[in-house]
This record gives structure tokens, C-alpha cells and sequence, in this order.
């Protein structure tokens, strides 16, 4: 017998419970249990993660989870807690995110006939509600629903306030299509368990009662708290700053570093929720945290975790290397994808080839900004606090050749501990 529950709920992961008799069917086996994914964008973000790895808990627990990405519900857009429409995708948009989010499910959860009857599922629920004819689902569904229930939901009634924005019928019928999303998928694959966000509890709510409406059957919902950034704001596709779990849009050193910085006062939260780390390593973490914060053993690790679950093992690697070389002449060794990311931060400045042999040193300096002036150039050369691609440059006259190049383009002009500026010669 599993111990989910008491995981769950250690790792902060149990916001809601519709039932408490879900407790007891999570300790077991066999539960069918879904979640939801938004295909606003053709990539799911560092919000997600704690959603598909409640799947992945789910699925090492001995249950079958159900990954549902939302073809047909990303045509009509979800209200809650945002304060304006969202803007509608065209066709062609959503097939495009549709391909991207499925990928990124896949690298988590075990979909082979090896995961016996714990076998992940990937489903569209445009392939369903492509298909309902708007009479039928009146008198189906609709029927068995309020306005006045649907309009006292939070995210639907924070909406109704603003006199200005409101809420469209198209965004109204949202819950709705969510509630049969849960039907169907209970009547097909006996699925019993909603999972979500707090965000998600009125929708969830709703599929319950409309299964037990119907069918007479109890099903279960849980909720767990939305991840927030140290600011308290939620990781989100609209917000600024959005950390990817696409490559091309966030890199894995970017990953990386993003969990490097983490707050002492957040680092624990996130080992629990957004890693599969063990308590016992959590625990000692934490310790950590308490005993000597300087050295952020926890970041490194949480940092480390997560880029591993994303990127694999690999990838992780390279960028803690990429971390830990940065500032020395070892920078030399990393391979150009990394490199160009760990120094995405860094001012660049754009140059010829023919510069290479008669650009010097103390130019550089000038024309980059790191001084103000060449008198400033050269008494920083001079004070030993100028580096090539991070070694020393020992006099004033040093030049920038072709010999300087990382891979046949970059340089990289430091002054000081850690004003760096990228020299890109085309």
C-alpha cells in the first residue's frame, strides 16, 4: 500500500478535498485520476510542472492518470481569475500548441503497455466536444446547471464586478464544457478523480455533480495551491517573466539559474512541490537552509532537480558546469548552446573580423562601456582587473586576435569581478 495522501500532504500539494474518503483511495490502487492543460501557448511553463507531476505521483503510486490537453476547451478560453478575455486561437494555432504541450507530457509520464493498468493516457477533448450538437448539450447538460450556481463561482463572479470587461457567453459556458469533459472521461475510462489548481475547484465541483447527476456514482476532486514567485505573484503564460519548459523559449541553463536564485524563504516549498526529491533529502535541505545559507546547497539541488525532470540528466550537467565555470578560463571548454545561454544576460556589442589583430584591449574597454574612458582602460589593465575570456590580461598594449575567438565568434571582455560584455565578430 502506498502512502500518497500523507506525501501529498506533507509537500503542501492538498489545498481542497472534495471527499474524505479520497484519502483512503489514493493509499490504494487503481484510481483513475486527470488533469487538464491549457494550450494557450505551444508550451507549458514552470507553473505546470506541479500539475504534471501530480500525474507522475499518481502513476508511482499504482493509479492511471490521464493527461487531457485542451483542443476543444483552448477554442473557448478559461475564465478563471483573469480579468479580461482571453483572445481566441485560430485552428491552426491550437494544433501547433496542441504538438507542443503532448511532447512535454511524454518526457514525465509512462504511456507504453510496460505500466500495466497505472498505463498513462494523452487525450484531446477536442475529439469530443468537436463533436456535440449544441441542442443535445443543452438539454444534457445544461439542464442540470443554474445560472445562479455558475454565477456565484469566484471566477466567474470577480468577472461580473467589472463593469467594463464582464464575461462573454462564449468564456460563461467554459465550466460546463469542463463538467462534461469529467463525464466523458469517467463513462470511458472510469476516471474518478479530477486533479487541478485552487483556481480549478468550481469546474471541478462541477463535473462531480454532474456525474453523480447522471450516473449516480461518486467522484472526487483535489486541489493543491497555485506555485507563486517570491513576489506572490502565480507562475502564469500571461505574467512577465514566464520560465518555459520549452527549450527554445526558456534554455536549461536559464532553468537553472532561475532556481539558483531562489529565496531561502521559498526554496523549501519548491523542493516539495516541484520535485521528486524524497523527504529525507528534503529534510536535510532544509537543515541546510537553517545552518548555513550561504553555500544554497537547496537552490543548487532544487536548480538541479528540475532541470533533470525537464532537460534530463544531461542537460542539467551542462548548465551547473556552465554555472560553475562562468567567471573562470574553463568557460573556454563549454559548447556554444551553453555558452551563448550563460552569458544571455550579458551586454554584447556587434564587430567585423577585420577588426581581429588591431582591435586592443583598451579600445574594447571604451567601446563596450566597461570604462569610461582609456585613462580608466588602462589603469584597470594595469591593476590586473581586465580578463580575455576570464584570463588576465597583463599589459596595455594587448591586442583581441583571432586566437581569442570561442567558437570562431565570441569573446568575452570582463572587467572586475563581474561586469562582462560579449564581443560578436561576424
Amino acid at each position: 500500500m502506498s502512502h500518497l495522501w500523507g506525501d501529498l500532504t506533507w509537500r503542501g500539494l492538498v489545498h481542497q478535498s472534495t471527499d474524505p474518503e479520497l484519502a483512503a483511495l489514493l493509499d490504494q490502487r487503481g484510481l483513475t485520476g486527470y488533469v487538464g492543460f491549457d494550450p494557450t501557448a505551444p508550451s507549458l511553463h514552470v507553473g505546470s510542472l506541479q500539475q504534471i507531476l501530480l500525474l507522475v505521483r499518481l502513476q508511482q503510486a499504482g493509479h492511471a492518470p490521464v493527461a487531457l490537453a485542451g483542443g476543444g476547451t483552448g477554442l473557448v478560453g478559461d475564465p478563471s481569475f483573469r480579468a479580461d478575455e482571453r483572445p481566441l486561437l485560430t485552428s491552426e494555432e491550437l494544433a501547433a500548441h496542441l504538438d507542443g504541450i503532448r511532447s512535454q507530457l511524454e518526457r514525465f509520464l509512462d504511456f507504453s503497455a510496460g505500466a500495466g493498468s497505472a498505463r498513462a493516457r494523452l487525450v484531446d477533448n477536442g475529439e469530443w466536444l468537436g463533436q456535440l450538437r449544441l441542442l443535445d448539450f443543452l438539454r444534457d447538460v445544461g439542464k442540470h446547471f443554474t445560472v445562479n450556481a455558475m454565477m456565484a463561482k469566484e471566477s466567474v463572479r470577480a468577472r461580473l464586478q467589472e463593469r467594463d470587461q464582464g464575461i462573454s457567453f462564449t468564456e460563461f459556458t467554459y465550466m460546463l464544457l469542463q463538467a462534461f469533459d469529467f463525464l466523458h472521461l469517467f463513462e470511458t475510462y472510469d476516471c474518478r478523480l479530477q486533479l487541478g489548481g485552487s483556481d480549478q475547484w468550481g469546474n471541478i465541483t462541477m463535473g462531480i455533480d454532474l456525474i453523480r447527476r447522471l450516473h449516480g456514482v461518486t467522484a472526487y476532486g483535489l486541489t493543491s495551491p497555485l506555485v507563486v514567485k517570491a513576489d506572490g505573484s502565480k507562475f502564469g503564460k500571461t505574467e512577465s517573466g514566464t520560465v518555459w519548459l520549452d527549450a527554445e523559449r526558456t534554455s536549461p541553463y536559464a532553468l537553472y539559474q532561475y532556481f539558483v536564485r531562489t529565496e531561502d524563504s521559498a526554496v523549501g516549498d519548491y523542493l516539495r512541490r516541484l520535485t521528486l526529491l524524497s523527504r529525507e533529502t528534503i529534510l536535510e535541505l532544509d537543515s541546510a537552509v537553517a545552518t548555513r545559507p550561504e553555500r544554497r546547497e537547496a537552490q543548487r539541488a532544487l536548480a538541479a532537480a528540475v532541470t533533470t525532470l525537464v532537460h534530463g540528466a544531461e542537460e542539467a550537467r551542462r548548465a551547473e558546469r556552465a554555472a560553475e565555470v562562468l567567471f573562470s578560463e574553463e568557460i573556454a571548454s563549454l559548447d556554444e548552446p551553453t555558452l551563448v545561454a550563460a552569458l544571455g544576460d550579458a551586454p554584447s556589442t556587434d564587430l567585423s573580423r577585420s577588426d581581429l589583430g588591431r582591435l586592443d584591449v583598451v579600445d574594447a574597454l571604451v567601446r563596450t562601456e566597461l570604462v569610461s574612458s582609456k585613462g580608466a582602460a588602462r589603469r584597470a589593465v594595469q591593476q590586473g582587473g581586465v580578463y580575455v575570456n576570464n584570463r588576465r590580461v597583463d599589459g596595455v598594449e594587448a591586442t583581441i586576435g583571432v586566437e581569442d575567438l570561442l567558437h570562431d565568434r565570441y569573446v568575452i571582455l570582463r572587467r572586475g569581478r563581474k561586469d562582462q560584455h560579449v564581443l560578436r565578430f561576424g
